[in-house]
């Protein structure tokens, strides 16, 4: 089961903080638990809180979640540092402000968990790195508990393997979503119509990670499974392993990730 809060508020609550909110809220969390501060009026589950500013009575949170755009922080980091108190467990899930940063403008926070979630926390099947400051075991649990809830929680020794996490799963779906499009388009340049390739390689995609979720090997191995001596498949699969030329793109991809990344905090850290 798993362990929620007392009392849980959002500053920012875009895209995938919306997200998180609704799988926590379906899986069990109380939304009267739940408040919300927008100030941009952004959408939110029904039956929650709603503020469009921080009260000057509010109590900190037993947890804070930052949801804004990254480089907002330094502006509203004012507004937002009354929610904290040594109690407060605050998570972050913005890309490129490490924990120092974050401590720097919540200095009087409780401590800090940064959290690199990707869109399919919407159907609980994100992964999720997670780095943070010394938490106890009941900190610890909740925190661990409550990311397994939106998907599966890889807990990191070292912060700047954040970077990495943010190339391959954060950064990810559109990679994979970009492949399903220039497959379809590769076959439809052949001849296949359009709506049916597109089709065709949504539903080859489902299945495929489906299989390869199960199967508990490697998909190097299941690649070269699918692929029979002399066939189609080890003819496609030629044409990508060539001269590593598949290995070489996506390695120069995740590494441009990862860079910005990089550069994403460096450019926090001025604004601090």
């Amino acid at each position: 089961m798993t362990i929620y809060p007392k009392s849980l508020t959002i500053f920012g609550c875009g895209n995938m903080a919306g997200a998180m909110l609704r799988g926590w809220l379906a899986g069990g969390m109380d939304p009267d638990s739940v408040t919300v501060i927008t100030p941009n009026g952004s959408k939110v589950p029904d039956g929650i809180r709603i503020l469009k500013s921080v009260p000057a009575d509010m109590p900190p949170a037993d947890m804070l979640m930052i949801g804004i755009k990254p480089y907002m922080l330094a502006d509203l980091a004012d507004d937002i540092a009354p929610l904290t108190g040594p109690e407060t467990v605050l998570v972050s899930i913005l890309a490129g402000v490490d924990v120092e940063t974050t401590r720097g403008f919540f200095p009087d926070s409780g401590p800090i968990v940064r959290a690199m979630p990707n869109m399919a926390v919407s159907i609980g099947k994100s992964p999720i790195g997670i780095f943070a400051e010394e938490l106890d075991a009941g900190q610890h649990a909740m925190i661990d508990g409550m990311m397994a809830a939106l998907g599966s929680a890889e807990w990191l020794e070292k912060e700047e393997l954040i970077h990495l996490i943010i190339a391959v799963s954060g950064s990810g779906p559109a990679y994979l979503f970009r492949f399903i499009d220039a497959l379809a388009q590769g076959v439809a340049d052949l001849g296949l119509p359009k709506d049916q390739a597109d089709r065709l390689a949504l539903a080859m995609t489902e299945g495929a990670a489906q299989l390869a979720a199960g199967s508990g090997e490697n998909p190097s191995v299941l690649a070269d499974q699918v692929a029979s001596p002399g066939g189609t498949t080890r003819q496609a699969l030629n044409v990508f392993d060539a001269d590593g030329a598949l290995q070489k793109l996506v390695h120069k991809a995740a590494k441009a990730a990862r860079d910005r990344s990089i550069e994403m905090e460096e450019e926090a850290k001025g604004r601090g």
